[in-house]
């Protein structure tokens, strides 16, 4: 799946922008629930804490987003996400969006990124084929044809003026089937690495104040030894390496 969303990825890089993709080590093959999400995202600001020094700006590259919003506040580098990412691009190209999906353990979760960007309002639903797969592997492959006709069912039924396809594992799907699905398809991890891009060029100060300034130091026992640093703002252990990030080339 890795190597699929770097493929994904490098096709919306810009030519001076260099792509450093880190999996973790620890966690689920992938996310389905609230529960993982929250386990997720623990994980997440441990491997931003182990390499967000000398970037540019940082993906978290699962749909849901786990750990976006804590990220924001800790570290002082632009973050981008998949749900957050693909939803508020689906605004730009249509006044109501649909999700796709492949499971229905994800529903609850994706309505939860939803209600985060604020946007419930413009999601016209959630929708999952009713058909099982084999493999996360291979789900995308296996459930093709089913969500182009869902997408087809979304904007007829629905009213979606976009569509995204969401989970990590459709990723890449959304060109392969933008010709036959009668709207804008969006793949939440091309609009995330886009954001990303921009915000790295606008080169955004940290903020000092409001709900994304970082806190104050704080003693922090038992955690990965480079975010307790970064908690109780001691000067940064060498980073090792972990997390989706974008960084311009030297």
């Amino acid at each position: 799946m890795t190597d699929r969303m770097i493929r994904t990825a490098a096709r919306v890089l810009a030519p001076d922008v260099e792509l450093v993709a880190i999996t973790a080590t620890r966690g689920m093959p992938y996310i389905a629930s609230r529960a993982e999400a929250v386990i997720s995202g623990t994980i997440t600001l441990e491997m931003i804490a182990e390499n967000h020094h000398g970037v540019d700006a940082i993906i978290i590259a699962a749909f849901g987003d786990p750990g976006l919003i804590g990220a924001r506040e800790l570290f002082e580098v632009p973050i981008t996400a998949m749900a957050e990412s693909s939803i508020l691009t689906a605004c730009m190209l249509g006044k109501r969006f649909s999700i796709l999906t492949f499971s229905r353990t994800l529903v609850s979760w994706y309505e939860d990124a939803v209600a985060l960007a604020g946007l419930e309002a413009r999601c016209s639903g959630i929708r999952v084929p009713d058909v099982s797969f084999q493999s996360v592997a291979t789900v995308q492959d296996e459930l093709e044809g089913e969500l182009v006709a869902l997408a087809e069912r979304a904007v007829k039924e629905d009213g979606a003026d976009v569509i995204i396809l969401a989970g990590a594992p459709l990723t890449g799907l959304a060109e392969r089937v933008a010709d036959r699905i009668s709207v804008p398809v969006i793949d939440p991890l091309s609009a995330a690495v886009c954001h990303a891009q921009t915000l790295a060029r606008l080169r955004p100060r940290p903020a000092r104040a409001g709900r994304f300034a970082r806190p104050g130091a704080k003693p922090a026992q038992g955690l990965l030894p480079a975010l307790a640093d970064w908690i109780e703002h001691r000067p940064a252990s060498e980073a090792s390496g972990l997390v989706s990030e974008t960084t311009k080339k030297s």
